[in-house]
């Protein structure tokens, strides 16, 4: 991911973020601003509600530390540190980072608080309270609810990888992630020994792809065997997507996308090379919206060889967890989990489940990769093997 789309997803977060919240806000209201202390774990904002108020509430998060069993948090499925509201002292809290909407549907009483055991500083938060804005449809109501849940699902990821917010980088982007991601498992694979003339062709392959500027980069851990029909029907049936080529338009057809009750599933990737050029292709797989932060993915090259007629492709696959600054140039690009093997799994176990593997096996080819970093300067681990797929 380029910085350009970064930088143009930080804008979408504040724009779209603050913006939508801004123009649900009716004319009338009050306006509150808080320090809320990381202890104790609820303030009392002295804010009463009555009955069809809308409460907007926004702030950021705290550090925390020895929070590991998430159960005993206040919110367990919210990013530990974060704002939470609500409104009563028994009510389930909401999460209100970066915002959320609380609509009164009786007399209640607003409070905000910290999702964390032991953290330490305050959250600056802000309230608007005013009653529900008349006169807007069912159908636009769903529209900006479904954006800014979506929009604020990526911000929690891009602050827990830009800034390390949150707790755990990799907990929170594969949270994210849950709904189109299998259930990582042990792969079915073949103890059939690969075919001599195909093992000396992956024996000939480049363990590594490059960026433009010959950075060596993500590691070559896949092979598909089959027609080009065949993988793109393959990864179809497996739920991934063809990346955008451009990102020009790609914020604005997020936007528009969403509005129209539709889901952006292809965000631009960055271009590296193998063989000398660019990939192919380029496939994703992540929830609408959080993948501009979180998202599986891969690049695939056609190889320069075949094997009983048959096309081989070569492939490079990682999962974005988050962000981190990029080493080259101090701009901000994805972070990706250390452990790139989980990736190889998640892509041969999702052409499995969709019934389009016919067999696969690990092989691991001399000199293979087992650390490295990759061209951002993020360092990656692996047990070095390709996992090589034949498709049917």
């Amino acid at each position: 991911m380029t910085s350009r789309i970064v930088s143009r997803f930080v804008f979408l977060l504040v724009v779209a973020l603050g913006g939508v919240a801004q123009n649900d806000t009716s004319a009338a209201g009050k306006d509150y601003s808080f320090t809320v202390p990381a202890t104790p774990s609820w303030t009392d904002t002295g804010i009463d509600l009555a009955s069809g108020d809308l409460a907007q509430v926004s702030g950021g998060t705290v550090a925390c530390e020895g929070n590991s069993d998430k159960s005993k948090l206040p919110m367990p499925s919210a990013p530990l540190g974060s704002l939470l509201a609500k409104v009563h002292t028994d009510a389930a809290p909401v999460l209100a980072t970066p915002n959320a909407e609380i609509s009164a549907s009786d007399s209640s009483h607003l409070y905000l608080g910290i999702n964390g055991l032991s953290c330490n500083g305050s959250v600056e938060a802000k309230v608007h309270v005013g009653p529900a804005k008349a006169g807007a449809s069912a159908a636009n109501q769903t529209q900006a609810e479904r954006l800014k849940s979506q929009l604020g699902e990526a911000a929690q990821i891009f602050m827990q990888g830009q800034f390390g917010l949150g707790g755990n980088n990799a907990t929170g982007a594969n949270n994210a992630v849950s709904g189109s991601a299998p259930s990582i498992t042990t792969l079915k694979v073949s103890d059939t020994a690969l075919d001599s003339t195909l093992r000396k062709d992956i024996d000939g392959l480049p363990r590594r792809v490059n960026d433009q500027f010959k950075n060596l980069g993500d590691m070559v851990n896949f092979v598909l065997v089959g027609s080009e029909s065949q993988v793109k029907a393959a990864l179809d049936a497996a739920n991934w997507h063809i990346a955008d080529t451009s990102d020009t338009n790609a914020v604005l057809s997020a936007l528009s996308e969403t509005y129209e009750n539709k889901d952006y599933l292809t965000m631009p990737m960055s271009t590296l090379y193998l063989f000398g050029r660019k990939q192919d292709y380029g496939y994703e797989m992540a929830e609408p919206i959080a993948m501009v932060a979180s998202r599986h993915h891969f690049r695939l090259w056609k190889a320069p060889f075949t094997w009983n007629g048959t096309t081989v492709w070569v492939g490079a696959g990682t999962h974005d967890i988050g962000f981190a600054k990029d080493k080259r140039n101090g701009s901000v690009t994805h972070k990706i989990d250390p452990q790139v093997d989980g990736e190889r799994t998640n892509i041969g176990q999702s052409l499995d489940t969709a019934g389009k593997i016919k067999s696969m096996t690990y092989y691991l080819p001399p000199n293979p990769v087992q650390g490295a970093k990759n061209a951002t300067g993020d360092g990656y681990s692996s047990d070095g093997r390709l996992l090589v797929m034949f498709l049917k």
